[in-house]
């Protein structure tokens, strides 16, 4: 059940985002009297699950769930229909049009996508605020793994800016330092400026998600489980850890280090309770847990927003996250960082989903995923619609338009790469499944 809700979740998120972006080249067509042949969900090759002849226009769902389109008359698109291209244009077909309408057209998909992650941002901030971390408000500083010590951040580090901007949120410092170039601390009171190690960051990426840090907190007990060590020598909720065999210990990840390393090993805890300090003995088992979690203070605050506040700020939220997504270039093809590998096709994506039904999750995602088919949709490849924005500049700067030939070739050429990329990226994910099994 929990896999058929992740993939209910998925197809429904896509099958959102491909009508409107259809309709948002449908609609300015239909404006300037461009006849539009077929809108379909998904692609239907060789067949189609459903379709309806509604006016002048075939309406259907196809069965391939690799996005969707809209067959617009008079113009080289994915179906390749080049017989209706020898014949003497018509008023109603696309190529009759000034170059400007066209542009229009080709734009309606993207601008449909960013204004409905600016409408969606807009919301979740106008109903739920924005939660974060601040990133002044760790005062203990950052706890970091072996892969954050390999970028070059240490335990106890306050993280001051990225590439020289002031880091207001901790919840987002991973995606920064994995985009940054450098990184700003203020270790053992001395700020110091380091560059961020290419190398390191494959590790993140491969790591499939692991957190490599986090923020550091005192060790303070919230719970102590049933018949385990640590109930049976006495620690209680509320105690606070400060020695463990006498030497000092302060934060959480101080002593867990040294409980997991103590396996079948007596030790003594020296804990404070009610302002006094009590020590305790008992015998780490081999598995190198003593049966206790750890307190974590909330540091979260949340930014209530107005709706007319929160309009500018659910554009700017789009904008961030655009910028982030064109900045996923510098490590997907670096190959140093191997970001390649780390890319998500459909499968990937479906395991992201979760496993209960989330609105919070699922409007963030639409809108996060709505930039990203924004902006993939704008990469000057033939067959994508940038491929032809690019194609119908060169005509507006040049003041002729390129043969048929031409497009005819850029749009199978386009078509090859995009396929191309649709392999490797369904083959990254079979590939990351296989991986769990070997």
């Amino acid at each position: 059940m929990d896999l058929v809700i992740k993939i209910l979740t998925f197809v429904l998120i896509i099958s959102i985002l491909v009508v409107l972006h259809e309709f948002g080249h449908y609609l300015p067509a239909r404006y300037f009297k461009i006849k539009v042949e077929k809108f379909y969900l998904f692609f239907d090759w060789k067949f189609s699950l459903f379709k309806k002849k509604i006016g002048e226009t075939e309406w259907g769902i196809g069965w391939l769930p690799l996005g969707g389109y809209v067959k617009i008359a008079g113009m080289i698109d994915e179906s390749m229909d080049t017989e209706q291209m020898k014949k003497d244009p018509e008023p109603w077909e696309f190529r009759s049009k000034p170059a400007w309408q066209r542009l229009i057209v080709m734009l309606g998909g993207v601008t449909v996508n960013f204004l409905l992650a600016w409408i969606i941002y807009t919301g979740l901030l106008a109903v739920n605020g924005d939660t974060y971390i601040p990133a002044n408000n760790l005062k203990y500083g950052i706890v970091v793994d072996s892969i954050g010590e390999k970028i070059g951040l240490k335990t106890g580090d306050q993280i001051v800016a990225i590439d020289g901007k002031k880091s207001k949120k901790f919840t987002d410092a991973q995606i920064d330092i994995l985009l940054g170039d450098q990184l700003t601390v203020n270790r053992n009171g001395q700020e110091i400026t380091f560059p961020i190690k290419e190398e390191a960051l494959a590790d993140v990426l491969s790591s499939q998600g692991k957190s490599f840090l986090g923020y550091r907190q005192k060790t303070v007990i919230d719970s102590v489980l049933p018949d385990s060590p640590a109930e049976k020598a006495g620690v209680l909720a509320g105690d606070e850890i400060v020695s463990v065999d006498g030497e000092s210990n302060t934060f959480n990840n101080e002593f867990i280090s040294k409980i997991t390393s103590s396996a079948n090993t007596p030790i003594q805890l020296g804990l404070m309770r009610d302002g006094k300090l009590q020590k305790l003995n008992l015998t780490v088992p081999e598995e190198g847990v003593i049966g206790v979690f750890m307190s974590r203070d909330d540091l979260s605050v949340t930014d209530e927003y107005s709706l007319p506040a929160a309009i500018p700020a659910g554009f700017n939220e789009t904008i961030d996250v655009l910028t982030n997504q064109v900045k996923q270039f510098k490590i997907i093809f670096n190959t140093k960082t191997k970001g390649y590998k780390a890319v998500k096709g459909p499968i990937g994506i479906v395991e992201m989903m979760p496993a209960k039904w989330n609105w919070s999750f699922f409007w963030s995602f639409l809108a996060m995923f709505s930039v990203w088919l924004a902006f993939a949709n704008l990469l000057p490849i033939p067959a994508l619609d940038g491929g032809h924005v690019m194609f119908l500049l060169y005509e507006m700067i040049s003041g002729r338009p390129p043969s048929e030939k031409v497009l005819e070739r850029g749009q199978i050429a386009g078509f090859i790469i995009v396929m191309g990329l649709m392999a490797v990226i369904f083959g990254n994910d079979i590939w990351n499944i296989i991986k769990r099994f070997l």
